[in-house]
């Protein structure tokens, strides 16, 4: 027993100081290349088991050739030993390699081209991460792509449409100011209404950029979508009965929700705008309501004649109107006009959007027989 114990510390003693050595070794090594860090270890490794088992054969005083016997054997399985790190760390540094030129494509057009070589597991990982990311950003860069296009259709729309009835009020307040029309108090009354178009159109601006910057306030308070409905069919019937659009209610469920009740109030109203002046007359639009699970959908269906399937991804986008048309003016009877309601400037769709998504809702559209049914999806209110 007492033998084994001074074997062991004989051994102790020669592979901790190769240790030692090997520590301050690889500390210094530490920022050089991981090959050289993987070469140094082994080689930390073979030098322990070198020196301990060297100082254990000088101690158990061997003869010469026994002493050259346990040399060789040591000397043979440390060349091996190296020779092998090597190979692994030159095998490790060319999958890093791989991984790094591979890390280069991240973000571009193509997307992430992962290496052709087999990677370790770690590597591997690394790289589905990558690919991951790449894809994240690729679905960002397209994101932000369409908002930069309707950003800049907005503009477009917005300019032409201050700059239309500017121009008009500049002429009609000439003409008066010169004593050359005909009928002044036609002229103030046209005046006054692009005035109130054009003040509508910079409120909904306001109301957008403070969704967009999600400086959206709710007040939220319990009620019936009933009530909802029945507010924002009373508020759009002059409109209808001008358009000769007839009104219906069907089948209004008096489901209870937690909703700020001037937004969903105005969500209502610019559905209901945008429907009755796209629907012709003589034509119905239907307003519904009823429980889906955990929400409840509000309806508004029209008979604009539908909308093209390549459009409906694009109708609660920023600008879109749906008309190619750059002067606003209300739809002509039979024909689906101008959607997006925000006076013309194509807002009122994604104003219904956000305010919808502000209360962890959901708006939507598709096309039904002869028309179109936006619905919006508001959480139900709790019990």
């Amino acid at each position: 027993m007492k033998d084994l114990l001074l074997i062991a510390l004989f051994a102790a003693l020669g592979a901790g100081g190769a240790g030692l050595l090997g520590w301050a070794a690889v500390r210094l090594l530490r920022r050089r290349s991981l090959m050289l860090s993987l070469f140094c270890v082994a080689a930390v490794t073979v030098l322990a088991v070198t020196s301990g088992t060297f100082a254990v054969a000088r101690a158990m005083f061997l003869s010469g050739h026994d002493l050259g016997v346990v040399i060789t054997v040591l000397g043979m399985a440390s060349v091996v030993s190296l020779v092998i790190s090597a190979l692994l760390g030159r095998q490790v540094v060319a999958g890093s390699r791989a991984l790094t030129e591979a890390a280069r494509t991240v973000g571009t057009d193509g997307g992430f081209a992962a290496p052709e070589h087999p990677l370790g597991p770690e590597l591997a990982q690394l790289s589905a991460e990558l690919a991951a990311t790449s894809a994240r950003l690729a679905e960002s860069r397209a994101r932000a792509q369409v908002l930069d296009a309707s950003r800049r259709e907005l503009i477009a729309w917005i300019s032409h449409d201050l700059r239309t009835p500017l121009a008009g009020l500049r002429a009609m307040a000439e003409a008066l100011e010169d004593g050359v029309a005909e009928d002044p108090g036609r002229y103030l009354r046209r005046m006054r209404a692009e005035v109130e178009r054009l003040t509508g159109m910079v409120d909904d601006l306001f109301e957008l950029s403070r969704i967009q910057a999600g400086a959206l306030s709710l007040s939220l308070s319990r009620v019936s979508v009933y009530d909802l409905v029945d507010e924002a069919l009373a508020g759009a019937h002059p409109l209808a009965r001008e358009r000769g659009v007839r009104l219906e209610g069907r089948q209004v469920a008096a489901e209870p929700v937690e909703v700020d009740t001037g937004e969903i109030t105005r969500v209502l109203a610019n559905l209901l705008v945008n429907a009755i002046r796209s629907t012709p007359e003589d034509g119905v639009v239907a307003v519904s309501a009823r429980r889906e699970e955990d929400g409840v959908v509000l309806s508004v269906v029209d008979g604009c004649g539908g909308i093209p399937e390549q459009d409906l991804p694009r109708v609660f986008e920023t600008g879109w109107r749906g008309s190619t048309a750059r002067t606003p003016r209300p739809a002509d009877p039979g024909s689906p006009g101008e959607r997006g309601g925000g006076g013309g400037a194509g807002l009122g769709l994604a104003i219904v959007r956000g305010i919808v998504e502000a209360h962890a809702g959901l708006a939507r559209v598709r096309n039904v027989a002869g028309g179109c049914c936006f619905e919006i999806v508001l959480p139900a209110a709790r019990s």
